[in-house]
């Protein structure tokens, strides 16, 4: 390590400037300045800083330095400032004004690296230094509210690119002794450790402190050494943008110091530490943006998060003493909390755990442990009579719901014993399916850091390598060769058995290979780790696993003598290869869900499962009208394969069973079934129909809707947010009327009744000018656009005016029918109407294939002027099958009462998410098809669209999927399974309480 002297403990700990108020910050900035401003008090540990605000718009920083920082040092700090502004291009930073110019020309000068920018003030007999700087707008990442990923990684590249700017800055004053310093670090805690009065977090800070200093002192000759912020924080960075709050500028600059380069990101990583949701491995995406600007040595790497912990607790022992020496000030007292958050997620697990962590994500190999030379660990049962149980995501033990309940592992097993195996093993590394829980905010601590045995017979264990064996309540273990065998489950062995094979000398602790140590008789739990390093949990969550991973063998081969487990994340890298390996053969405008999204590998009801055991609360699929995997669709589907699955022209039973159960859903007059395979089909067949019932070409349809892809349901779809072009590029036989939103259309609440006249209106025009609608089509509750009821009374006034000039009415039902309202099987119900065609879709198939129109039989009969009409696989056995038990099922489990009183006490709740926070617009929907608005203003409806996309990404970490709708994509549509429960309901709405509460 480089030879530092280590100053005394007042140059470290530095002293506070007097007592200032804004009074005395207006004066300074007069006598000093010349400046007239009115002063407001800003927050600091150990100077004074303060507002000037001079009636121009362009308000300015006074700081007043701390006693023991040299002008020199301030000199340096505004050149510092300049050369980042000059190599940083982009990057704001707060020029210092010089002190010859004064008042408002000044800032036609700032920055200037000859310019002095320090006048020495005198207050109550102390010498201090002032300055004058540029005021950056916007505001700080402060407090402990969540930051998005992205602006977590802006703020590690904003660091990489001010330690690029510095790397070779230099000027008198750079060099200093300074308590921010983390190479004093030892020193400045045995400065500050005796004002922290409570004995116990004392010691805490010295021990994690002596654990990280050990790793640091090792590397520090290598590690690079040059100017840097030394105070790169949440607190110190800005943004511009209130929205996306990426980190576009820096100040205070007040630490600047010579120091460890890597030193500098330990300090902005640590100041991540303490906002909701981001946590010691959500802040190392910082690292990560860093390292791929400044690329950190391994060396760095494993120094990084030493140095963090060392920060932490620099920070936890220098709050202590300023709010010891400084009772006064509230900046300091109130920032303890925070502090101490830092230092409690900073050593949340152990110091190796997180350095392999850091070492992965920065692209640096982790260390790996692995398996000295060594006998089996068995005695009596070969490899080939040990069965492997699989636990993990897809596995098919675990299918209908099976994950869920209590015994699952141990069911497992004794169904691989039953099979003849003498022993069950499960899975390292593996991800368990069955340790994780529905509706958890957090991840799961679910990937196996062992194995386990289940045993058809007790069994003697053998000492696979010499060593010393000793037993606890809990089992066994055997230290040696660097290692410890953790054997839980186990019983010792006596004197006797545990005697050397070779010699017959009793071992007294010490066992040689292949002897006897013990016995296990139905289980055994078996893990290695190093010795002397931290004792791993049996469990670890998928974020952590990279870490523990490195610090633990896999026992497998002690067992069955097969090559270890590969390395890796249980699952973790599966969703990025899987986006990889899509976007290179899909095509794009197929677009997914989310930023980062997971690999979904499961279904259960109301929930999804992704590959890495994380189980999310489908708040989204209105195609899975009963559920994920109903154990009842899969037994009919499977049936139903293995006897027939062809095409609807043959005759078998259950297409006609299927029309027959359809047409009795629906009123009469209509009678008559078409079936297909999607709703942009059923949408695009139901336009033909009423094409070739009328003879006319001309259509009617509602702005802010979407109906499918084909060319013709395409054509009808208005909603500007599936396609920007679409009103522009309406071909010119499809006509539209305002979309009837009582919310936030022209005409809101009382009034919202003038839509159906302007749009009857639009319908008497179109006749008088000789183009008379075919047909008009809507859904029949507004769905693309929320979840919003029709003004009531609106679909009988454009039903009948259409009628009445020959036309079809064409109700849109792939969204909101099948009981999802609740108190309405279908959406034109709660209208008081009957349509003459009707398109189902997506809740009839239950995520299979399948959609239906329903017509009359004259209107169906229209059709033969088109020609006929077949879809090969459109009311196939198999889809037919489909069809009549998610009906059955719907009736059954009683789910359209479920979506009618919970989707009632689902609006209530979201309902209440509207009392505590303004951005929520207004609830909309009925029964599980709901639509939470976002808005920036409840008088404007100013729509949040930028936050409601990321209010969902936010979401999608707190374990719930749901995304945006409507044409300003600000509204949360709603429309889970139908057999969603209260518990579900208030998973989401916490979820989304949190989110609202503390950012996104």
């Amino acid at each position: 390590m480089p030879s530092l002297s280590l100053p005394s403990e007042l140059e470290l700990v530095q002293p506070t400037p007097p007592e200032l108020g804004p009074a005395d910050a207006e004066r300074i900035a007069r006598d000093a300045f010349g400046l007239t401003a009115a002063a407001r008090a800003l927050g600091s540990h150990q100077d004074r800083n303060f507002l000037l605000d001079r009636g121009d718009g362009a308000p300015l920083l006074l700081k007043i330095a701390n006693p023991g920082t040299t002008s020199a040092e301030l000199e340096a700090q505004s050149a510092a400032a300049a050369r980042i502004a000059e190599r940083a291009p982009g990057l704001r930073t707060p020029r210092s004004l010089p002190v010859a110019a004064g008042g408002a020309d000044a800032a036609d000068a700032a920055g200037d690296a000859d310019a002095a920018t320090v006048r020495e003030i005198e207050e109550d007999g102390q010498r201090l230094g002032a300055r004058v700087l540029e005021f950056l707008d916007g505001g700080t990442l402060s407090g402990g509210g969540h930051l998005s990923p992205a602006v977590v990684r802006g703020i590690g590249e904003l660091a990489a690119r001010v330690d690029l700017a510095l790397a070779d800055f230099d000027a008198p004053g750079v060099e200093r002794p300074h308590q921010w310093d983390l190479r004093r670090a030892p020193a400045v805690l045995d400065a500050l450790l005796p004002y922290i009065g409570d004995a116990e977090l004392r010691e805490r800070l010295a021990g994690a402190a002596r654990e990280a200093w050990a790793v640091v002192e090792r590397l520090a000759p290598e590690l690079p050494v040059q100017a840097v912020h030394g105070d790169l924080t949440d607190d110190n960075v800005v943004w511009s943008d209130p929205r996306t709050r990426l980190p576009d500028g820096i100040i205070d600059l007040g630490d600047l110091n010579r120091g460890w380069t890597v030193g500098e990101l330990a300090i902005t990583l640590s100041s991540l530490l303490h906002h909701d949701g981001v946590d010691r491995r959500a802040a190392l995406r910082a690292a990560t943006a860093y390292h791929a600007l400044r690329p950190l040595s391994r060396a760095e790497a494993e120094a990084l998060w030493a140095l963090v912990v060392l920060r932490a607790a620099v920070l936890v022992a220098s709050g202590h003493h300023v709010v010891a020496t400084d009772p006064g000030n509230a900046y300091a007292a109130e920032n303890l909390g925070h502090e101490l958050a830092i230092l409690d997620a900073a050593t949340a697990v152990p110091l190796a755990v997180q350095t392999a962590l850091v070492l992965a994500a920065t692209g640096h190999e982790p260390d790996t442990l692995g398996l000295p030379a060594h006998v089996a660990l068995l005695a009596g049962i070969r490899p080939e009579e040990i069965a492997g149980i699989e636990l993990g995501t897809t596995s098919s033990a675990l299918h209908g719901g099976r994950w869920l309940e209590p015994d699952a592992e141990s069911a497992a097993a004794r169904a691989a014993l039953a099979a003849g195996a003498s022993a069950a093993l499960t899975r390292f590394g593996e991800a368990r399916l069955t340790r994780s829980a529905p509706f958890a905010q957090e991840a799961p601590a679910n990937v196996a850091l062992g194995v386990e045995l289940a045993l058809a017979r007790p069994v003697e264990l053998l000492a696979p390598w010499p060593g010393v064996v000793t037993a606890g309540d809990d089992g066994l273990e055997l230290r040696g060769d660097g290692l410890v065998l953790r054997l839980d489950g186990a019983e010792a062995a006596t004197t006797a058995e545990a005697s050397d094979a070779a010699t017959g000398a009793p071992a007294a602790g010490h066992v040689a290979r292949g002897a006897v140590i013990g016995r296990a008789a139905t289980q055994l739990a078996v893990r290695v780790h190093r010795d002397g390093g931290p004792g791993a949990p049996w469990f670890a969550p998928v974020a952590d696993a990279a870490g523990w991973l490195a610090l633990v063998a896999d026992p497998t081969p002690l067992l069955t003598g097969a090559a270890a487990t590969e390395r890796g994340a249980a699952g973790s890298e599966s969703a990025r290869e899987l986006i990889a390996r899509r976007e290179a053969v899909f095509a794009e405008v197929q677009e997914y869900y989310f930023e980062e999204p997971p690999a979904i590998v499961r279904g259960w009801r109301e929930l999804l499962v992704d590959a890495d055991g994380r189980v999310y609360l489908d708040a989204l699929n209105n195609v899975t009208s009963i559920g994920h995997a109903h154990p009842r669709l899969v037994e009919a589907v499977t049936e139903q394969w293995q006897l027939l699955n062809t095409n609807s022209r043959f005759n078998y039973p259950a297409v006609v069973e299927y029309a027959e159960r359809l047409a009795s859903l629906v009123p009469e007059p209509l009678d008559t079934v078409f079936l297909v395979n999607s709703g942009s089909e059923a949408v695009d067949l139901a336009l033909r129909l009423a094409r070739a019932a009328t003879g006319r070409r001309d259509i009617l349809a509602v702005r802010e809707a979407y109906h499918g892809w084909t060319d013709l349901s395409d054509a009808v779809s208005t909603s500007v947010a599936d396609n920007p072009g679409a009103l522009a590029s309406r071909p010119e036989w499809v006509h539209t009327v305002d979309a009837p939103n009582p919310f936030r259309g022209p005409y809101r609440g009382a009034e919202a009744s003038r839509y159906a006249g302007e749009a009857v209106a639009e319908v008497e025009r179109l006749a008088a000018a000789g183009t008379p609608v075919g047909a008009f089509i809507a859904e029949t509750y507004y769905g693309n656009a929320g979840g919003i009821a029709l003004p009531d009374g609106y679909l009988a006034a454009m039903y009948d005016a259409v009628r009445r000039h020959g036309g079809v009415a064409v109700a849109d039902e792939v969204q909101v029918g099948y009981g999802r309202l609740g108190e309405w099987f279908w959406g034109f119900e709660q209208q008081g109407v009957v349509p003459d065609v009707v398109a189902v879709a997506k809740a009839i198939g239950n995520g299979h294939p399948l959609g239906a129109v329903i017509t009359t039989k004259e209107i169906a009969a229209a059709y033969r002027s088109q020609g006929y009409f077949f879809s090969s696989a459109g009311g196939s056995p198999v889809s037919s099958v489909v069809g009549s038990t998610v009906l059955d099922v719907i009736r059954e489990e009683g789910l359209q009462e479920n979506a009618r009183d919970t989707g009632g006490y689902f609006r209530e709740r979201l309902a209440e998410l509207g009392e505590r926070h303004p951005l929520v617009g207004a609830v909309h929907g009925s029964g599980f098809y709901l639509g939470l608005e976002f808005v920036r203003d409840r008088e404007t409806l100013e729509p949040a669209t930028e936050e409601t996309a990321a209010i969902c990404e936010r979401l999608l970490g707190l374990g719930v999927i749901v995304q945006p709708t409507g044409d300003h994509q600000n509204v949360l549509k709603i429309k889970p399974p139908m057999c969603l429960g209260r518990e579900g309901v208030d998973a989401f709405v916490a979820a989304v309480d949190r989110v609202l509460t503390t950012g996104w």
